[in-house]
């Protein structure tokens, strides 16, 4: 890459760094909410799914506008709003106004991540995308390596709320940063000034069996990863007797293993192919999501591994999934593709964690039941993902179509 794609690859992964800490510091805050607002297992899901649909909500919505409009801002607006709605959740004091900012972080949250991948696969060439997209997905190792473990320090030693405060503030000096560098991409705008129709972009994908394909083989990636996430911490601690003081340590372990795999991997999927990649990414991780979700109590550095080799296998499979799927599309109706693809993974996580609350329940001795139940559903939905793309991308990994990139509307080099 050269030296300004680096830079713009490094403000994006700041904004993905923030956005993703956000989400993922719910999930291990249940065994901290659960107890101090005296909700179910089912309420806390609402938490973690009330983000995810109404992001999914606003993610479809955008898709009929948001190719008309330079991405920079529209990245910039989502974020601010985000950002908004992370500190309302910092300030929150009953379980109900909590549930209101996590829905106002959702409505805006919904706009950032398929602007992010939008600028990336404009500015990159598919050749090289795998590289850049797993410099992109580094940011969840990095979440999880340093944010994850150092929030639940602040939530130990101050409150739950401190976590959502660190994401504001972060969140706030990365803006004037992202708005000085990062430049306008607005080229695509050129090539739709005779086009606009609102739902055209609609109608492409439900006439196109590819893009349709491509988006429900999205929302079940989604799906059957975050089955399982929810409840590792209340089931680790419940269940098999670990200490709020081991469980981060999941995080961190899981976090240094992605961020190598996010960035190995993904030149592993320039080199040798993404559908290879994928593929025995994902097949690989299906023995370890069921040994995880029937885990018994066992030595902490057994379960670190196990959880290290299952973050490995997932960043894998998501890394190369995602430059698979931003080929799908022509880059003049990228914009509107991702921010559907982005809506439906969304979609695809909240169905999750509403599932994950129908099926889990919470015994009268305090351990999480049901848990296995999530490990298998994932597994079957994880297959059917491995022969969605077999159909979907063979042609495509040996016969890109879509290899150039969008030129942005910048006079920066």
């Amino acid at each position: 890459m050269s030296k300004n794609e680096r830079l713009i690859i490094a403000l994006l992964a700041s904004i993905n760094f923030t956005h993703i800490l956000d989400f993922m510091i719910m999930m291990p805050l249940g065994n901290y909410l659960m107890p101090y607002f005296k909700i179910s297992p089912q309420q806390f899901t609402f938490l973690v799914g009330a983000y995810t649909l109404t992001a999914g909500v606003s993610g479809f919505t955008a898709a009929f506008f948001v190719n008309n409009y330079d991405r920079k801002k529209v990245l910039l607006y989502g974020y601010a709003g985000f950002l908004l709605g992370t500190i309302a959740c910092g300030i929150a004091p009953t379980f109900e106004l909590l549930l209101a900012a996590r829905i106002l972080a959702g409505l805006f949250g919904g706009l950032i991540g398929a602007q992010v991948l939008s600028i990336v696969a404009d500015i990159i060439p598919y050749e090289r995308r795998g590289a850049a997209m797993g410099a992109i997905m580094s940011a969840f190792a990095v979440a999880s390596t340093f944010g994850v473990p150092f929030s639940l320090y602040l939530a130990n030693i101050i409150s739950w709320h401190a976590p959502f405060i660190l994401v504001g503030v972060l969140g706030i000096a990365i803006i004037p940063l992202v708005s000085k560098y990062l430049p306008s991409m607005s080229g695509h705008i050129k090539e739709r000034e005779a086009d606009r129709n609102r739902f055209e972009v609609l109608h492409v994908v439900v006439e196109n069996p590819t893009q349709r394909l491509a988006l429900l083989f999205s929302f079940l990636m989604m799906m059957g990863h975050f089955l399982i996430i929810p409840f590792i911490n209340p089931y680790m601690e419940f269940n098999n007797g670990y200490s709020k003081t081991v469980t981060p340590m999941i995080y961190l372990v899981g976090g240094v293993s992605s961020f190598f795999a996010a960035n190995i991997l993904g030149k592993f999927s320039d080199k040798y192919g993404k559908l290879p990649v994928f593929s025995v990414s994902v097949l690989l991780s299906l023995l370890f999501v069921w040994i995880i979700t029937n885990l018994p109590p066992v030595h902490i550095a057994l379960m670190l591994s196990l959880f290290a080799v299952w973050f490995v296998l997932a960043t894998g499979r998501s890394v190369a999934a995602q430059a698979m799927i931003s080929n799908v599309v022509t880059p003049q109706h990228r914009g509107s593709f991702m921010s559907f693809n982005s809506s439906v993974q969304q979609l695809g996580t909240a169905a999750a964690s509403f599932i994950a609350g129908m099926i889990v329940i919470k015994g009268g001795d305090g351990k999480i039941q049901h848990y296995n139940w999530l490990g298998y559903l994932s597994i079957v939905v994880l297959v059917i993902c491995f022969f969605l793309a077999r159909r979907l991308f063979y042609k495509m990994t040996n016969h890109p179509a879509y290899s150039t990139p969008q030129k942005s509307n910048s006079k920066q080099d």
